[in-house]
């Protein structure tokens, strides 16, 4: 196993990368027992979007678990989206997620569900940035 120090500069971060450190982060926000409890009787289907990068995946809340899928949803019920990946990482660093939000096909999204995955998510990510590997110790960089 490669010891890896926290990532800093989130320029340097291949898509690649990137994508399998938000991948660990919602599996890690999955197992906060908080979210979990606010998102139990939700069943909402999200888009998460940074434009700048090209990169979408689909959040599925459904009864008290998260589903990453790294394709796109057709039919979501949300769409969050940055416009920068610098943007995402910056509001990560800081704990306070505020994307731009978008009303989907489905029923609308109360922000009170969503703030605990959003702090979940948020503190989780900032745990892989920290230490970059996944459950097995293989680096995700």
């Amino acid at each position: 196993m490669v010891e890896r120090g926290p990532i800093t500069d989130y320029s340097s971060l291949s898509k690649r990368a990137a994508r399998r450190m938000i991948q660990r982060a919602f599996v890690l926000a999955g197992r906060n027992r908080i979210a979990r409890q606010h998102i139990r009787e939700s069943r909402h289907t999200t888009l998460w979007v940074l434009e700048d990068w090209g990169l979408e995946w689909t959040l599925a809340l459904d009864r008290g678990r998260l589903e990453f899928e790294r394709r796109a949803s057709k039919h979501p019920d949300a769409t969050f989206t940055w416009t920068t990946a610098a943007e995402f990482f910056r509001q990560v660093e800081t704990g306070s997620l505020e994307p731009t939000t978008t009303a989907g096909a489905g029923p609308p999204v109360p922000r009170r569900t969503l703030e605990p995955v959003f702090h979940a998510f948020g503190a989780a990510l900032r745990a892989v940035l920290q230490n970059p590997v996944d459950g097995n110790g293989d680096p995700l960089v």
